[in-house]
């Protein structure tokens, strides 16, 4: 029974011990306790599809998200990040650059990285792609967007169908000025 109330006493103290006592040693705990909520409520704020992205037949899906304190570029940020998923799924081209610095010593660890990624679609057309669903929260003083989009493949994509059949018509436009061209020469 004095093992289960020792017990009891030092898990008291214990916990005594790590609430902070002093001003500033508070106001970097309540720091970190505000950015770990913020990290918590954007969990759990995302869409079900953020994490169960939806799979067709005839689509392909990315979803993303972005934050900013305007709610214009916050979308435009998740929309961004949602259409480099959808080029790289239809085929384009990822290049990755990263740096990385690490300074460490008995007190403590500085870490700078960097990481750059250039998203190049100059081959694969993502005409089509829409954005199926969005979700916008406040987190503090600022706004995140959540974006589903979607690339309807074959039949379903009809502008790109539509896009296909004019440069189809312009082809045989060309064509046709350069056979009659070709007939006259005979």
């Amino acid at each position: 029974m004095n093992y289960f109330i020792s017990l009891a006493l030092v898990a008291t103290l214990a916990a005594c011990s790590s609430t902070p006592k002093e001003d500033y040693e508070k106001r970097a705990y309540q720091e970190r306790q505000r950015q770990e909520k913020a990290v918590e409520t954007s969990i759990s704020n995302a869409p079900r599809w953020m994490t169960e992205t939806p799979t067709s037949t005839n689509a392909v899906f990315a979803a993303a998200s972005g934050t900013s304190s305007d709610m214009t570029m916050s979308d435009w940020k998740a929309k961004m990040v949602a259409y480099g998923k959808i080029c790289i799924a239809a085929g384009g081209r990822v290049s990755q650059q990263g740096k990385m610095f690490l300074q460490d010593n008995a007190e403590t660890n500085v870490e700078s990285s960097e990481l750059v990624i250039k998203t190049m679609c100059p081959a694969v057309d993502i005409t089509g792609t829409e954005v199926r669903e969005i979700k916008r929260v406040a987190e503090g003083t600022r706004y995140r967007t959540y974006v589903l989009v979607a690339l309807p493949t074959g039949d379903a994509n009809l502008l790109q169908k539509r896009k296909d059949a004019i440069e189809a018509a312009r082809r045989a436009q060309v064509r046709s000025v350069e056979a009659f061209k070709e007939l006259e020469t005979q």
